[in-house]
């Protein structure tokens, strides 16, 4: 748009700043814990590497910060809702980004305190939306 100059036959170009919109595609739930579990422990990883996490980046937007889980995930723990063996088992695992093998021996016991974490850890998840 142009406007004449107040003291002259010049021509002035004036600015306009106007905000642009933009529009917030929605929000995806994670469709079960664990897979809300591995998102937590690999925004932790990248954190640790030194980065900021935007829960905004990315090809999903998610209902939530990865703090919000690892919240609900200690708040089972610190209410005796979930014990010290399941917290152990949902870091080791979660860090290979995998759940424990229920027909390996050695995995066996693991994998008991995996479902039982994750039962547990759905409920709150859901209640916030976090999960389906």
């Amino acid at each position: 748009m142009f406007y004449l100059c107040s003291g002259g036959n010049g021509i002035m170009r004036r600015q306009r700043y106007i905000p642009k919109s933009h529009a917030q595609p929605p929000a995806i739930a994670f469709e079960s814990a664990e897979e809300a579990w591995f998102w937590f422990v690999r925004c932790q990883q990248v954190r640790r590497d030194g980065a900021r996490i935007d829960p905004e980046i990315g090809s999903t937007i998610r209902p939530c910060d990865p703090d919000d889980v690892f919240c609900a995930a200690d708040r089972l723990l610190r209410d005796g809702v979930i014990g010290s063996g399941h917290a152990k088992v949902l870091g080791y695992f979660g860090l290979l980004q995998r759940t424990p093998d229920p027909r390996c021996p050695e995995q066996a016991s693991a994998a008991r305190f995996w479902t039982e974490a994750m039962d547990r850890l759905s409920s709150p998840l859901r209640a916030k939306g976090i999960v389906e």
